[in-house]
């Protein structure tokens, strides 16, 4: 399934809303620590392994596309 993620710095936190999830991230936005940081969020919120989160789109910016498998 997709969903649409907006990304808030400096907090620590996961927000669904239907198709709309809010992340509240630690890291640093460098080499790829936050982008990793909430897909191992999401994957502990959802029950799923950390493979089966990939980022679709947006992966440099606040707003991002990410699919959730099984």
């Amino acid at each position: 399934m997709r969903y649409e993620v907006s990304v808030k710095f400096h907090k620590d936190f996961v927000e669904v809303n239907g198709n709309q999830i809010t992340v509240g991230v630690l890291a640093r936005p460098e080499k790829g620590k936050a982008n990793d940081e909430i897909a191992r969020k999401l994957a502990r919120h959802f029950g799923v392994s950390r493979s089966a989160v990939s980022i679709v789109s947006g992966a440099t910016g606040r707003k991002k596309i990410i699919d959730i498998g099984k």
